[in-house]
């Protein structure tokens, strides 16, 4: 039996896929679509903000995204308007010069010179790279699967597909989107708001190009032509789209477009277009039983932002080695409880502050001034790092209120002391690609002396040998054995080491976020909690 079915292909159910075969579990991705039908639908572009990119680097995954990105950049600069156009023009010349940190509803956020950590291109791109990767692992992924029935049974979830057939695993989770089959068969809750707004994007040729100009604010609201050359997209605030699956004509299109810019617009041909809203909804948790929601199948909101994909994709890596670890039979079903209570609160600012940012995006003079007056506010040193955390994901805090500030926070940018079998030194974020967790110590703490010539003897399979070294022998070492499948140990240098909280160890999750802090006795009943108990 498969340990986890994955309901939906897209950048969320691939990453995820990933996750869970690197921490040793079976996945098998369904996805209805084949690869044509959803290269089809991706139009426009996708940001990837800077928490996401930093996740991306744990799975040394950020070169290939970034290396497609570019190439697409390249691609639009040869049939884009100079840059300065307009501002989307204007905010891909920021990210190539490394400033954009994101937006607030249109409101750019920038940082300093080639320090941001953001990259834009289009789903379909990200989704390639994502397979790419998924195969070379041994993922298996069935296109042109559509499911049709997902039911519970006992110590399993039989998920039934369209042909008839069925497919059995331990776990299912619903990766399949806003209109999510897996969470309406398995009675989720999912309460919200409905719908104000229209946004249409289509691949479309006007009759004259300079009858319509990008802009945020036109007299019935949004207009962009210029983000992808040959793509135009519209937002009207009204009360949703009558019905999102009819196919989009050019008239729909044109009518858009007159009634936003009040011109006489002619749209000459259209090839095809999506509908989208500000519909906003959240689930009530996450897991039910063996059955688990990621992405827009437990969230949805307003595009406006970006922040969508983020979400989802950090719902995945929250999810995988947790799942992993519980599939494997190695970790409580307990610990699948946390997935809930970390990744519902940060969605659920991420769905007020994109209604917010839709509020702000609605035209009239009173919210051109507002707008006016808010852009003063952000351009306020400890404004812009608020606003700035909340939009590329660096401000989330699994943990707010624990006794160490480094608790439930992504963990600092650290060096460890190399492994004298290799003349470099190793990063944090090096050290958790292999998708275990991390034990690491920190330097001026009672009774470490660093490490021994012996190295660091991590002691992973097939590494060979369980001492710690100098990284504190002993205790330590008796603490961590039974979890060496699960986590290695580390030491962090001291030139690296951040002067906040007094701990003596930090655990760090395969996530990159601070599991726990404390001394080295508290170690051996941490890694129990997050990994598991001890093998014996």
């Amino acid at each position: 039996m498969t340990d986890v079915i994955i309901v939906g292909g897209g950048p969320v159910g691939l990453l995820l896929a990933c996750e869970l075969k690197l921490g040793g579990a079976d996945p098998l991705v369904l996805e209805a679509a084949t690869g044509e039908e959803r290269r089809t639908r991706s139009l426009g572009l996708r940001s990837l903000n800077a928490r996401t990119v930093q996740s991306l680097a744990l799975r040394d995954l950020v070169e290939p995204v970034a290396g497609e990105q570019w190439a697409m950049l390249d691609e639009l600069a040869a049939r884009r308007e100079p840059a300065g156009a307009d501002l989307v023009a204007m905010m891909v010349e920021l990210l190539r010069e490394g400033l954009i940190r994101g937006h607030f509803s249109g409101l750019p956020l920038l940082g300093e010179a080639g320090d941001a950590e953001y990259l834009m291109l289009k789903q379909d791109r990200l989704e390639a790279v994502l397979a790419e990767r998924a195969a070379r692992m041994g993922v298996r992924i069935w296109q042109g699967c559509a499911v049709s029935d997902v039911a519970q049974e006992g110590s399993a979830v039989v998920a039934t597909l369209a042909d008839g057939r069925t497919v059995r695993a331990a776990y299912l989770v619903g990766c399949d989107g806003g209109r999510s089959l897996v969470r309406k068969r398995s009675g989720f809750a999912f309460e919200g708001t409905p719908a104000t707004m229209t946004g249409r994007t289509a691949v479309a040729e006007l009759a004259s190009a300079e009858a319509v100009t990008s802009s945020l604010r036109h007299p019935g609201g949004l207009v962009n032509l210029s983000l992808v050359p040959g793509e135009i997209a519209t937002i009207e605030f009204d009360s949703g789209p009558d019905d999102r699956d009819a196919p989009m004509t050019a008239e729909e299109l044109e009518d858009s477009l007159r009634r936003v810019t009040g011109h006489d617009v002619v749209v000459k041909r259209l090839e095809t277009g999506i509908r989208y809203s500000d519909n906003t909804r959240h689930a009530g948790t996450y897991r039910k039983g063996r059955v688990l929601l990621a992405g827009d199948a437990a969230h949805v909101h307003s595009p406006i932002g970006g922040q969508g994909l983020n979400l989802g994709l950090q719902d995945a890596v929250n999810l995988g080695w947790k799942l992993a670890l519980v599939a494997r039979g190695l970790a409580p079903e307990a610990l699948l409880d946390t997935y809930t209570a970390e990744r519902h609160p940060v969605a659920a600012r991420v769905l007020r502050n994109t209604r917010a940012q839709v509020a702000l995006m609605r035209p009239g003079p009173q919210v051109e001034a507002l707008r006016e007056v808010l852009a003063e506010v952000i351009e306020l040193p400890d404004a812009k790092r608020h606003f700035t955390g909340m939009a590329d994901g660096t401000e989330v805090d699994y943990a707010p209120g624990a006794a160490h500030p480094l608790v439930g926070r992504f963990a600092p940018r650290l060096e460890v002391v190399p492994e004298p079998a290799t003349a470099k030194a190793r990063t944090v974020t090096e050290l958790l690609r292999d998708g275990r967790g991390l034990v690491l110590t920190l330097p001026g703490t009672p009774g470490e002396g660093g490490p021994s010539e012996g190295g660091l003897g991590e002691g992973a399979p097939g590494e060979g040998g369980h001492g710690d070294g100098g990284l504190g022998g002993g205790g330590l070492d008796v603490a961590v054995a039974g979890h060496r499948d699960r986590v290695r140990v580390a030491h962090a240098a001291p030139s690296a080491m951040p002067g906040d909280g007094d701990a003596e160890v930090l655990l760090v999750r395969p996530d990159g976020y601070v599991a726990w802090a404390g001394g080295r006795d508290g170690v051996a009943a941490a890694l129990t909690t997050w990994f598991g108990p001890p093998r014996g």
